[in-house]
């Protein structure tokens, strides 16, 4: 059955029989409420409360003997077992029943079915209705480097992203502008199944027409048809644009028939996947394009030409709603031409109502029945039905979130694992991958870390948002309470639970059982809506981050405990201030978010330590942990502790799967205490993020010269003063630091120095007291410069009373530097020397 639904997913919703919809839904349902029954049955074992005297094994071998010894527990279990026995013996029966009667033989001819093929459209599309494209198109050709014959082999450049931004259209315009400077050309598509002897025979056909007719009986295999094509090339010079590659094998194949000119030919691909495009571009990242949205601009001439053909004005009644539909559109030329088309469908203007009632549904589901949003869905829907079956069910996830809401990345990862989406060993890691893979094929739209480069967040992209949404809802993947859905019947379990805004006139919950509900989640629009924990029983995430359940008083988490299947427990930003007190209970807890849970100093309960599969924790700024806290093994990520003088400093050492740690120690901290901690914290060979506060700020001088270092960390943020640079902090006891904050009363010219041979290092903050330097010293300071190959990766780099001058960066130093900041003498700048900053390429600011 697991088979036949991978196969299901992979075709479109509206391509599948009647029967075969019915019975996946059943499928996954059933799968649903087998999950349940174990869920149940772990949580049975597991109970309320843990014997550390025995081993895991030995504990619930023991626990299920004494539970089958419970009447009542035996005979609710075996009925429940029954129950899912009985109905996975009826969908495997249809199963068998569809399989004679050839429904799922129609599986494979679904998938065949092709509508009208885009590219159409972009090459023979009226060039007075494009918009926008004219500076990206004369950027490119200027890269590609027409006129230098220098380089003889072909050059690649690949265009690159999501469905709809007008790839093609780019292509197309810069293949009709150069075309003519070429002996051959040619324009094909692969497409997302890609038949590689069609697109070869199409090539064939485009630039050497008269072998493709003397071969057109001919049965030719791959290879015979690469051969006639490099033949056919020969010695010419040629320009061919492949677009629509979905995958690099398809591309590898392809390459085989052109790269072998040396004649000063270019090509051209196009594709949605960013590792698609940096397999097919030439040397680096300086010939891959990246499509960009629309400005403002273009995209109100696009749609306004669309509408209004004559004058290309906007009537003033409509200005108004108009701009607010291109907000939604966001610049991707599809959904703009498609709901422009909508709205002068039979060349006729709709009315203002209409307009208003379409900029309402936006984001909430696409407009059913009309074929141009019809079209727009069958496009965007190519990219999701090429995804594997497991980045189709984390996406999906993705409806959850409400329009235009930025989704922290690393809060969706610790989701998915909650959910059960991410199975194996190292979670996070293979999370992080799937979330990667999602950027890479343009599913997501990457918020960008400004200090470090590195993605934080996402978002979806308005139209892309009521696909997944629809697509969610056909699958009962996820159900979204809002304001458009009035009336919606909940005929189906309601499985994952999205509330999202203020007012929901739908009722239906009030006397609707949620017990099966596995994800619950709110938003602070809807917290007036929030249903009372009585009502979940086998819920695994509950998420209430940035609700203010403090100031609404009706909703209580008091009895969070008894929820003993829960995951993931998100009360971040909830203006609680009290931790929940019998938390201890949720023995499956997987991550604990607590952070701005900021009452007075609070010690966790000691039966918090029975929580062994924690990874993720998350506490206020003054919460304790408690004794015996060395027991959470699982745990892999600990912000926000507070360490006091009573705390026992050598449990940390037994933490030994932590990547990130924030803790921080109060004033007047012995020194013997912070010994332990370094011996404890040299022991976490995993850890590659550390940040330690202190509200003492010369605590962290009394680490002496050394610095908690492991070969894995990448980050350190020390908030404190050392009398000098420790000698931990080095190239070769830290190879993979990016991220470095600390204080130094006295820098050293030497200290820039072995902090510019950090390869990795792209954030540094190095604060100083004010400059004591001697004149003596200071005139050796003005000989000093920085190798050129200093600083390789830095893009931010803040020196903070840290006397330098732009004299000491040769070219070459910083080369990747945006952001500079350094103190610079009054006697410097009268001296008269060159202070010119100017082989510094990507420097877009500097502060002294």
């Amino acid at each position: 059955m697991r088979a036949a639904l991978r196969r299901v997913a992979e075709v479109p919703w509206d391509q599948l029989e009647e029967e075969v919809r019915i019975w996946a839904g059943d499928v996954r349902e059933l799968s649903y409420d087998t999950e349940d029954v174990v869920d149940s049955l772990l949580g049975r074992v597991k109970g309320s409360e843990a014997d550390t005297d025995m081993d895991d094994f030995k504990e619930l071998v023991a626990k299920m003997k004494n539970l089958f010894k419970k009447g009542k527990a035996r005979r609710q279990i075996a009925t429940a077992m029954k129950d899912i026995k009985e109905q996975v013996q009826d969908v495997a029966a249809r199963h068998e029943r569809y399989k004679a009667d050839g429904v799922f033989a129609n599986l494979a001819a679904a998938t065949r079915i092709t509508a009208v093929d885009p590219l159409l459209v972009a090459l023979y599309e009226d060039k007075q209705r494009i918009v926008g494209i004219e500076t990206a198109r004369d950027k490119l050709i200027e890269k590609l480097c027409l006129t230098d014959d220098a380089s003889k082999k072909p050059k690649i450049l690949s265009i690159v992203g999501f469905g709809g931004l007008g790839k093609t259209t780019l292509a197309k315009a810069i293949y009709d502008e150069v075309r003519s400077d070429f002996e051959c050309t040619a324009f094909v598509s692969v497409s997302r199944s890609p038949d590689i002897k069609k697109v070869f025979k199409e090539l064939l056909f485009e630039v050497d027409r008269q072998r493709y007719m003397s071969l057109r009986g001919a049965t030719l295999n791959e290879k015979q048809l690469i051969e006639q094509l490099q033949e056919s090339l020969g010695a010419k010079r040629y320009f061919i644009v492949v677009d629509d590659i979905w995958d690099v094998s398809a591309w590898k194949t392809i390459r085989y028939a052109l790269m072998g000119s040396e004649c000063g030919s270019r090509i051209i691909t196009t594709t949605r996947n960013i590792s698609v495009s940096k397999e097919c571009s030439s040397y680096n990242d300086d010939m891959v394009h990246n499509m960009e949205p629309l400005s403002d601009g273009d995209s109100q001439r696009l749609f306004y030409k669309r509408i209004f053909p004559g004058d290309n004005m906007c009537p003033p009644e409509l200005k108004e709603v108009s701009m607010n539909i291109l907000k939604k559109c966001a610049g991707v030329p599809l959904a703009i031409i498609t709901i422009a088309s909508h709205l002068a469908s039979n060349q006729q203007i709709k009315p203002s109502s209409q307009w208003y009632a379409l900029l309402n549904s936006i984001g909430s589901g696409l407009t059913k029945g009309d074929t141009n949003f019809d079209e727009m869905k069958r496009i965007l829907s190519f990219s999701y039905y090429d995804l594997p079956s497991h980045l189709k069910t984390c996406l999906l996830y993705l409806s959850i979130f409400p329009e235009d809401y930025i989704i922290n990345r690393d809060r969706l990862i610790r989701r998915w694992i909650a959910e059960g989406f991410i199975q194996g060993d190292n979670l996070y890691e293979v999370g992080l991958s799937y979330f990667n893979e999602l950027v890479n094929r343009s599913m997501i739209q990457p918020i960008y870390n400004d200090i470090v480069g590195g993605i934080h967040s996402c978002r979806v992209h308005d139209i892309m948002l009521d696909l997944r949404c629809d697509l969610a809802s056909e699958e009962n993947f996820v159900t979204i309470m809002d304001t458009i859905k009035v009336n919606m019947p909940l005929e189906r379990k309601v499985r994952r639970l999205s509330m999202q805004k203020a007012e929901l006139p739908n009722t239906q919950l009030a006397t609707s059982s949620i017990s099966q509900v596995r994800s619950f989640t709110i938003f602070r629009p809807a917290i007036n809506q929030v249903l009372p924990l009585s009502r979940f029983e086998v819920l695994r995430v509950l998420d209430l981050q940035d609700c203010n359940l403090e100031e609404y008083g009706h909703f209580s988490i008091s009895c969070v405990g008894n929820l003993l299947y829960l995951r993931y427990l998100g009360l971040r930003n909830t203006g609680l201030r009290k931790i929940p007190m019998d938390i201890g209970k949720l023995l499956f807890l997987q991550t604990l978010d607590l952070k701005g849970v900021d009452g007075n100093a609070e010690e966790l309960l000691a039966s918090f330590v029975w929580l062994r599969n924690l990874m993720f924790l998350y506490l206020g700024r003054i919460t304790y942990l408690p004794v015996g806290h060395g027991s959470l093994t699982s745990l892999r990520e600990l912000r926000g502790a507070y360490f006091t003088q009573d705390s026992d400093l050598e449990e940390l050492r037994y933490l030994t799967e932590l990547r990130e740690l924030k803790f921080r120690l109060p004033s007047k901290y012995p020194p013997k205490k912070v010994h332990i901690l370094l011996e404890s914290l040299g022991k976490l060979h995993k850890l590659q993020s550390l940040h330690i506060a202190s509200d003492d700020e010369n605590i962290i001088d009394k680490m002496g010269d050394s610095v908690p270092a492991s070969l894995g960390l990448d980050c350190i943020r020390l908030v404190g003063w050392y009398e000098t640079m420790p000698t931990g902090i080095s190239s070769s006891s830290l190879p993979l630091l990016s991220y470095l904050e600390i204080c130094v009363h006295q820098v050293r010219l030497e200290d820039i120095r072995v902090l510019g041979m950090l390869r990795a290092l792209r954030f540094v903050s190095l604060e100083s007291d004010e400059d004591t330097s001697t004149e003596e010293e200071r005139e050796t300071e003005r000989l000093f410069m920085l190798s050129t190959d200093a600083f390789p990766s830095v893009t931010r780099c803040l020196f903070k009373n840290v006397i330098f001058a732009p004299y000491m960066l040769p070219r070459g130093a910083m080369p990747m530097v945006n952001h500079l900041s350094f103190g610079l003498l009054v006697s410097e700048i009268l001296s008269g020397r060159d202070l010119c900053i100017r082989n510094l390429a990507s420097l877009q600011s500097v502060k002294h």
